[in-house]
């Protein structure tokens, strides 16, 4: 089952936008999935979410 999505306005500083596009440009993911997958990694390293096993965004996390 997919996990819910929610639309949500980030105001983020000019220069930190275009540090995350190119990490993004370099990966292989948009923006938005950039930033999810961040996010995702320091709620995981924090202890605050399990880790889920989701692929969604992480090239290097898909199977062939």
């Amino acid at each position: 089952m997919a996990a819910e999505k929610k639309a949500y306005p980030l105001r983020i500083n000019a220069e930190v936008l275009d540090a995350v596009q190119r990490w993004a440009d370099d990966e292989l993911r948009s923006v938005n999935a950039q930033i999810e997958y961040v996010l995702r990694e320091a709620l995981r390293k924090a202890g605050r979410i399990k880790h889920t096993g989701s692929t969604v965004g992480d090239p290097e996390q898909k199977s062939s």
